[in-house]
């Protein structure tokens, strides 16, 4: 079973910080999950949402905004980080064994960054990690795109209730990203749902579930046959693993 950290560790440190991922470094896990977005012009920035209002001081698209100006923007809950780009992010996780499940994520509109995933791939193939990355999407289109472009790099796709809402209903979603060679994360609420015909479809192997976090979700989780869970707490999936196994 692997535990990947979400975000880093959301729910432990600021989401997609710096200090967030040197933190969850400390812990055992098998990867950290991250987000990532293109600035105005053309850095690759570590932030989950499109827009700014959430996690950080100011507001509006990340993609309006120069590396220069993103770099006056203040996360909250961090004693005055900013937004991290991806190549600092992987200074972070290069010495260590931990992999990185990096998500191409939409712009304010919904849309594909253009040459996101080329930068992506230039820069971990550039610091010789593309074998501890995988690139993940929710987006069937993205996930095809990576397959062309990135044939020899482990695909993810992530699945919930609006996906299957979109791509035609459980069935249909989890084939069409088998058929693209993903490994599937499956949302724990429709996973619990839907895990035989998740089985049938994907096989343990390469399905796992997000994002449980509390000790009844996860100790429910860890007793199912899927690979890996992602988690906002994977300290507390860790402890749980351990005291299974002792």
């Amino acid at each position: 079973m692997r535990i990947i950290g979400h975000r880093g560790a959301r729910n432990i440190w600021a989401e997609n910080s710096l200090s967030g991922f040197r933190n969850v470094c400390g812990l055992k896990v098998d990867a950290v999950e991250l987000d990532v977005h293109l600035s105005a012009d053309g850095e690759i920035m570590v932030i989950h949402d499109p827009l700014l209002d959430r996690t950080t001081d100011h507001k509006g698209p990340v993609g309006q905004l120069s590396r220069e100006a993103l770099g006056r923007v203040r996360l909250a809950d961090t004693l005055g980080e900013t937004i991290p780009t991806l190549a600092e992010v992987l200074d972070v996780f290069a010495p260590t064994g931990i992999e990185l499940e990096v998500e191409m994520k939409m712009d304010a509109f919904g849309n594909p960054y253009p040459g996101l995933l080329e930068k992506v791939i230039a820069l971990v193939e550039a610091r010789r990690m593309a074998s501890r990355v995988v690139l993940t999407c929710f987006v069937p289109e993205v996930i095809m795109e990576i397959k062309a472009k990135a044939p020899g790099m482990r695909r993810l796709a992530s699945v919930d209730r609006r996906s299957c809402e979109a791509f035609g209903g459980v069935d249909r979603t989890l084939q069409r990203f088998v058929d693209l060679g993903c490994i599937i994360a499956v949302e724990q609420s429709l996973l619990r749902f839907a895990l035989d015909r998740a089985l049938g479809i994907v096989g343990r192997d390469r399905l796992g579930v997000w994002v449980p976090n509390t000790v009844g979700e996860l100790d429910y989780w860890l007793g199912q046959p899927v690979s890996q869970i992602t988690s906002d707490r994977p300290d507390l999936a860790l402890q749980l693993m351990a005291a299974r196994a002792a």
